[in-house]
């Protein structure tokens, strides 16, 4: 009679968001497997596993947040060291998906560079990827691999409704936002509106509608990912000037680049909710509107699902 071994479970983390490494693996109450990473002066990126992890069920968790370019190159070897150590299982959680946005064709001769980079985590040695809110959902079907599709809604929902905020109407920033504010409103228990944009230049708007009404209420704003800013804000005045009261944002990954900080301090906006998919910059601390909640359970519990082969349905209610 042929018994099967018991795997063990390991977690190890790449150097782009330490903090959330630490807090999933307190969640699943294990210790941070051993690695070092180290860069040659020439910019050239060293991974070396410092325990044995062969027939391990191992688990790297690095978000390809900035820089960019370097997260991913040292998430590529890592992967291949574990490959070269006979790990049974490499699961890649990337709570942060880098380049989703470049997801189709939209232009002559340009790249689908979300395409091209599951092919790399493919071909690198993945068995799995553990993804978090990508921009496009499609990108799923870009993986010839598994792939678990989370999303950090519950959790911002459940956060926001501790609030108990009275009056409030769900906006979607712009037409693409609309399934998730309408997703948003039904865990909320309140009714949905939608700025419509129309731009004839990336940064011209040739004319602004608002479908659903929102004077004399309050309003959340979410969206998957917050980079400069600018749409955000934009809509945000939109509704003040239609008569919303208190106005309030949340996203998933907090990318803040360019001004985005100095828009959003200055903005009409009461708060912004964000998770700690990507490790937030020293100046983003200082800002008192932005508050950060983490996805470490949902990653954890995400983690011990697949370890266990057990559903992850659960952690979409």
């Amino acid at each position: 009679m042929l018994v099967l071994r018991n795997y063990k479970l390991k977690v190890f983390g790449g150097s782009a968001n330490p903090e959330l490494v630490t807090k999933i693996c307190r969640y699943l109450r294990t210790s941070e497997g051993k690695m070092e990473l180290t860069r040659f002066p020439d910019g050239e990126t060293w991974v070396k596993i410092s325990e044995n992890v062969r027939g391990a069920d191992c688990f790297i968790i690095q978000p390809t947040c900035m820089p960019v370019n370097e997260n991913i190159m040292e998430l590529f070897l890592m992967i291949d060291a574990f490959k070269r150590a006979s790990a049974r299982r490499i699961s890649v959680v990337i709570p942060y998906y880098a380049y989703a946005r470049q997801d189709r064709k939209d232009q002559p001769r340009v790249a689908i560079s979300a395409k091209l980079i599951a092919n790399l985590l493919t071909s690198a040695g993945a068995s799995r990827i553990i993804a978090m809110d990508f921009h496009a959902p499609q990108v799923q079907g870009f993986f010839d691999i598994p792939v678990d599709h989370l999303i950090a809604e519950p959790v911002l929902a459940r956060e926001f409704a501790k609030k108990k905020v009275k009056d409030l109407v769900v906006a979607a920033s712009d037409m693409g936002g609309s399934k998730m504010a309408r997703s948003f409103a039904e865990r909320l228990g309140a009714s949905i509106a939608i700025v419509d944009k129309r731009r004839y230049h990336s940064n011209k708007v040739e004319a602004l509608s608002l479908i659903g009404e929102v004077a004399g209420k309050n309003v959340l704003i979410p969206d998957d990912m917050i980079s400069t800013a600018g749409t955000m804000v934009e809509a945000a005045m939109f509704l003040k000037k239609h008569g919303a009261k208190d106005i309030y944002a949340c996203c998933t990954h907090p990318v803040f680049s360019e001004s985005a900080l100095k828009k959003i301090e200055s903005s009409i906006l009461k708060e912004v909710m964000v998770t700690d998919t990507i490790p937030l910059p020293e100046e983003a601390k200082k800002v008192k509107k932005i508050k950060v909640i983490t996805v470490a359970g949902v990653l954890g519990e995400a983690i011990k699902s697949i370890h266990n082969e057990t559903s992850v349905t659960k952690l979409f209610r």
